[in-house]
């Protein structure tokens, strides 16, 4: 496409006159018409009426209830009964631009999602409202739950053919109000009544109102007028960091269908860590061998799931050292590592997050054998320590720590014993691993961020919580407090875990080979 360019100063005089009044008529331009330089679709009434007309009839039936509807409707009914008498506000949230106008692929706020049970990119601009009612249902229920969102306009509609964000002939066709409540169980509404059911019995010692902060801006702002105008704004910003706080807590016990979620992610997951490996001789050709590695896994989410639950990081080399290292840009060379951390995000939004290192070339050198080896003892000492009754949360990473600072100690490279190291004061070991040894998983990669410190840390472990193991050494390249022949080699293993009804624990994702000998006989055989 040839680029359009202001006249130059080697423009004929009349040329840049009419360059200029060109310019002056654009600007005297209503905005909207000159805003989309691509905007030509058809506007006539002869138009309208002719592709308005002529469609084959919208088949019969609904869609069948989602697997996720019953237990999204048992979370809704817990976090009502928290907030008796209060109008809770669960934003998907809204489309971003990503350029221009093109849009970032939607991916629902987690609160909504797990409450509504929808996932994928549906549905934009959609809100649920936790309706409180004056008496409880007979059911014990407290609020009556209804989803507010954009229904597909009639194909007799300028929206149809002619909105590039909504229209069906642009991004498919939208659902009916009575298909999302045959899929949801949920009461469904058009968005533009949410205003007044948020409004409705406000202020006046009546009903208050939360919103989830920081998930859809414009809904933000509109509960914050309303609340302005009742005089109830002084203690708004507690109320939503308590609602979201609540929200967070919910995930911290997974469900029968979110344990079968996570799993479903793990093996996805799995099946692409075997073709990263596949992939790796073509890394190794590639003057940006990660980025061959990335996608290669990439692939595998997008087929499989709804893509990636976070920015995959394919470590290569001195790379690995870098924790949050997405650019993925560096060359894969036989002799080193590469660690890839990586989890695919299923249609449900549930997410794996694993990480293997492996040797490029399929073998271990004793140097990277030695450092692994004393990762691998770390993460082993924090699923023993899971599996013991009673074990709080924090423990498990208290676990991997001990391994650690004796290793570096018995190795020279802290000042002291283990035991001084470990102490509070003291710490050196933590130069090599800065990061905790584990986090929970579900919806978010990390999960139930925002749960109290006691909910978390400080919690002991209880069945259908699911978290990871990751202990990990980062030996940078440029550190002279490591000894020379292990400078450069970083090395994280990561596995998900479940703890069972019956207390113990359950790696999810074993089927990923972890000890040194397993990881290069199973790279042999897939690589052939």
């Amino acid at each position: 496409m040839a680029s359009m360019t202001a006249a130059s100063d080697t423009t004929p005089e009349s040329q840049q006159d009419t360059a200029h009044q060109d310019a002056a008529q654009q600007d005297a331009q209503p905005l909207a018409e000159r805003v989309n330089n691509r905007s030509q679709r058809p506007s006539s009434q002869a138009f309208r009426e002719f592709i308005a007309d002529g469609w084959a009839p919208r088949p019969d039936g609904l869609p069948e209830r989602s697997p996720a509807a019953d237990h999204a409707a048992a979370r809704r009914e817990a976090i009502g009964r928290l907030f008796p008498g209060e109008r809770l506000v669960i934003p998907a949230g809204q489309l971003l631009t990503r350029s221009n106008d093109t849009d970032y692929r939607f991916r629902p706020h987690s609160a909504f999602a797990h409450l509504t049970g929808l996932g994928t990119d549906e549905e934009p601009d959609a809100v649920l409202v936790l309706h409180p009612l004056e008496e409880a249902a007979g059911d014990g229920g407290t609020h009556e739950a209804v989803l507010y969102f954009r229904p597909r306009a009639g194909k007799d509609t300028e929206e149809f053919y002619a909105d590039s964000r909504y229209g069906e002939l642009w991004v498919g066709e939208r659902p009916s109000l009575e298909e999302v409540s045959a899929v949801t169980g949920l009461r469904a509404e058009h968005i533009d009544s949410l205003g007044d059911a948020l409004a409705k019995d406000v202020g006046a010692g009546q009903v208050s109102l939360r919103v989830v902060p920081q998930a859809d801006a414009a809904v933000e702002a509109q509960v914050g007028e309303l609340r302005r105008r009742a005089g109830m704004a002084e203690q708004a910003a507690e109320a939503d960091a308590a609602l979201a706080e609540a929200l967070s807590e919910l995930r911290l016990r997974k469900d029968d269908y979110e344990v079968e979620q996570v799993r479903a992610a793990v093996a996805a997951t799995t099946a692409g860590f075997e073709d990263i490996v596949r992939a790796l001789p073509r890394a190794v050709a590639h003057h940006r061998g990660e980025r061959v590695i990335e996608g290669a896994f990439g692939a595998r989410a997008r087929e499989e799931g709804n893509g990636i639950g976070y920015d995959t990081i394919a470590a290569a080399g001195n790379h690995a050292n870098t924790l949050h290292w997405i650019g993925n840009d560096g060359r894969v060379r036989p002799g080193e590592l590469v660690l890839v951390d990586a989890g695919v995000e299923v249609d449900s939004l549930y997410t794996a997050d694993v990480t293997r290192t492996l040797p490029v070339d399929g073998v271990f050198t004793v140097a990277q054998r030695r450092v692994y080896e004393v990762v691998l003892e770390a993460a082993d000492a924090a699923f023993a320590r899971a599996a013991t009754p009673g074990v709080r949360f924090r423990d498990l990473h208290a676990a991997a720590m001990e391994v650690i600072a004796t290793r570096l100690a018995e190795w020279g490279m802290v000042p002291g014993t283990a035991e001084e190291s470990l102490a509070e004061e003291g710490q050196f070991h933590r130069r090599w691993m800065v990061h905790g040894t584990s986090h929970h998983l579900g919806l978010d990669v990390h999960d139930c961020a925002q749960a109290r410190r006691e909910m978390y840390l400080d919690a002991v472990l209880e069945p259908g919580m699911i978290f990871t193991i990751e202990p990990g050494l980062y030996f940078r390249a440029d550190d002279l407090k490591v000894p020379e022949e292990l400078r450069g080699i970083g090395i994280r293993i990561e596995d998900d875990v479940l703890v069972r009804e019956d207390g113990s624990v359950e790696n999810l994702s074993a089927a990923l080979p972890r000890t040194p000998d397993a990881i290069e006989a199973w790279m042999a055989r897939l690589r052939g």
